[in-house]
């Protein structure tokens, strides 16, 4: 890649337009993106305008937001024109909506008729919903059309679809009764009905649906596209399946930043400025700040068995390792298992069986390793006091498997995102927890 940006940055005023234009075009949109930063202003535009109409497009839509708006500002008005009217209604919203107040004006005062038409009939629904991911060119046609009859009209609206691998079939109200693949429409005799060859058990979607649940429907059915339908089945548009993949990207980068206990906010760390990265982190940093403090009520509330063993605080530090990482671990499978279906909450009876003797196991394995631990290795305790090391920290980490399988599925029974279970705020809690039960059990074996 370096040679191919320093050649093009070297020769870029030496090359004519024809030139410039077969260097430009023989690269891919990943390898633009990535020497997008090494280019000034002036040598970006450049580029950019040496691509053909397909090849921007698809450009625009990888580029971060800045870049975007740098480009938006320094192309012309009949460039801008072009280049917005070429772009998938569906990319458009998303541009659109990524856009800073001042530079959407503008792209909105460019916009053509029937793209300005198309994107207010998508900015209806909620970016979150199958019906804020969908694109309204699709290829529709009546069940009562023949075979020849809904080819040629395929063939007039070719340019309309952005794809065009399924057929839908609706009724006089728009009402969606059928699909059928190309293949299926190109092998049947052109005198058969359309409704005779469709297949009326299909899968779709809601306006409503959450888009994950979209992306789980498309992937568990393998398919490229599914139809979203309104209230009374009427089609709206469909979703694709390279939608369905920045979907999968976008919920799994602010699952991993609910689990590292920062905001969900899914923008790139280059695109967000230090403000910006500090309220991601803060808001969680203070709030498990505050929950952490409960750690030294507890501590002062078992001040006179700290005072009376003190030993104890010696493998305090190991009791809530151990425990927050059972828990984040226990937790981890859970969300991993709600989000790819496998798990239901109806589960939880065999879930929560099977973590207890989970729980059990470990924790009699970790409790064995820090009994001999701390008997036979400095600090060298009596063998009561490592028997309450250990049995406390076998019952901290059975606790810790449970509870990090069980707030998880109760937390995704109540609509809650199960992730907020995972990582430091797990940890936080059974850090709580752990030091009052290994309180309690040491208390108990030392008889204290």
């Amino acid at each position: 890649m370096a040679p191919v940006i320093d050649n093009l940055k070297q020769y870029m005023d030496p090359l004519n337009d024809d030139q410039l234009k077969n260097a430009v075009q023989g690269l891919s949109v990943t390898e633009l993106v990535e020497i997008w930063d090494t280019l000034d202003d002036e040598e970006s535009l450049k580029v950019f305008l040496h691509l053909d109409k397909e090849k921007r497009s698809f450009l625009m839509t990888e580029l971060y937001v800045p870049d975007q708006e740098r480009l938006l500002k320094a192309l012309s008005v009949r460039d801008t024109k072009e280049l917005l009217d070429y772009l998938e209604p569906d990319d458009l919203v998303d541009l659109i909506q990524s856009l800073s107040p001042e530079v959407r004006s503008s792209v909105w005062t460019n916009l053509s008729e029937d793209a300005r038409k198309e994107t207010e009939f998508l900015l209806r629904f909620d970016e979150d919903d199958a019906a804020g991911l969908m694109t309204p060119r699709y290829a529709a046609v009546r069940g009562e059309l023949t075979v020849a009859q809904a080819l040629t009209f395929i063939r007039r609206s070719m340019t309309d679809v952005e794809m065009i691998y399924n057929i839908y079939v609706i009724d006089q109200l728009k009402r969606l009764i059928g699909v059928l693949s190309l293949r299926d429409l190109l092998v049947s005799k052109d005198t058969q009905k359309i409704e005779d060859i469709m297949v009326r058990n299909f899968v779709y979607v809601r306006e409503e649906t959450d888009q994950e649940e979209t992306a789980r429907i498309l992937e568990d059915n393998d398919l490229i596209a599914i139809p979203v339908v309104d209230k009374i089945n009427r089609i709206l548009g469909i979703v694709t399946f390279d939608d369905v993949i920045d979907v999968i990207r976008e919920e799994q980068t602010e699952d991993i930043y609910k689990m590292g206990a920062m905001g969900g906010d899914t923008r790139s760390y280059l695109e967000t400025n230090v403000f910006g990265l500090v309220w991601k982190r803060l808001p969680w940093l203070v709030f498990l700040l505050i929950a952490g403090t409960i750690t030294t009520n507890v501590l002062h509330g078992y001040e006179n068995l700290i005072l009376s063993a003190a030993f104890l605080t010696l493998f305090i530090p190991v009791i809530t390792q151990t425990g927050g990482n059972s828990g984040t671990q226990s937790a981890t499978l859970m969300i991993r298992g709600l989000a790819t279906g496998e798990l239901k909450f109806r589960d939880i009876g065999r879930v929560m069986l099977k973590e207890i003797f989970v729980g059990i196991l470990i924790g009699l394995a970790t409790g064995l390793i820090i009994f001999a631990r701390s008997f036979l290795l400095p600090p060298g305790v009596t063998l009561y006091q490592a028997l309450a090391v250990g049995a406390s920290l076998s019952c901290v980490v059975l606790f810790a498997t449970v509870m990090g399988a069980f707030v998880p599925m109760l937390l995704n029974r109540f609509h809650v995102d199960p992730t907020v279970a995972a990582g430091p705020l797990m940890s936080t809690v059974i850090d709580v927890c752990g030091l009052t039960i290994y309180f309690e059990v040491s208390k108990l074996i030392l008889g204290l």
